[in-house]
């Protein structure tokens, strides 16, 4: 007989709420009761969906539904908030069941932005490529003297990276020492470039 080890089924259960939260949050004091309401909300959805020891790390909120908690700043959230939560073996993601006109927009947007970031990574990949293939052909050196080239110029961008940073501290410690008593701020900068020579 053979044994065979059965994957655990990952089941992807969604179900809606509507959360009234009023009194909770009307127990705590006013400039807390955002954060009340979220810590709610978690607490709602780990009792709900059945989450083993109540854990709320394993609830995760939307990016905006916590905008939409925040709307209204710290001291009056909404009171009455419809939820869209989806568990996924342990963990539980929510997020709003109706967006409002504000976040769809915002929502579009960014996901209109992450979309162009990859078409151009993309673009800028295949041009890289093709400007490998265009060297080698020219050049007609071998892959590994190609990586070591690379390689080279990678360490002398870090190192021009380092002594500019070097400058721009060497600028800051100038500043200071210039606001400082005279006799303090000589020794300051000669430690410094020692420092700097080692």
């Amino acid at each position: 007989m053979a044994d065979k080890k059965q994957e655990p089924k990952t089941e992807k259960v969604e179900r809606e709420y509507v959360i009234n939260i009023r009194r909770q949050i009307e127990k705590v004091p006013i400039y807390r009761r955002t954060e009340k309401a979220a810590r709610t909300i978690k607490e709602f959805l780990a009792r709900h969906m059945k989450i083993r020891e109540r854990d709320l790390k394993k609830v995760k909120i939307d990016r905006y539904l916590n905008e939409f908690l925040w709307a209204r700043g710290i001291r009056n959230p909404k009171t009455r908030i419809k939820i869209r939560a989806v568990k996924e073996g342990d963990i539980v993601k929510a997020e709003l069941a109706e967006l409002p006109n504000e976040l769809k927009f915002k929502k579009l947007r960014e996901e209109k932005r992450e979309q162009k970031g990859i078409e151009i990574s993309k673009k800028k990949k295949e041009e890289k490529e093709a400007e490998l293939k265009k060297e080698e052909q020219k050049e007609g050196k071998p892959e590994d003297e190609k990586k070591e080239e690379t390689r080279r110029e990678v360490e002398s961008e870090k190192k021009a990276a380092v002594i500019e940073a070097g400058k721009e501290i060497e600028k800051a410690a100038g500043k200071r020492a210039k606001h400082e008593v005279k006799g303090k701020a000589k020794e300051p900068k000669r430690q410094f470039r020692q420092a700097l020579q080692k």
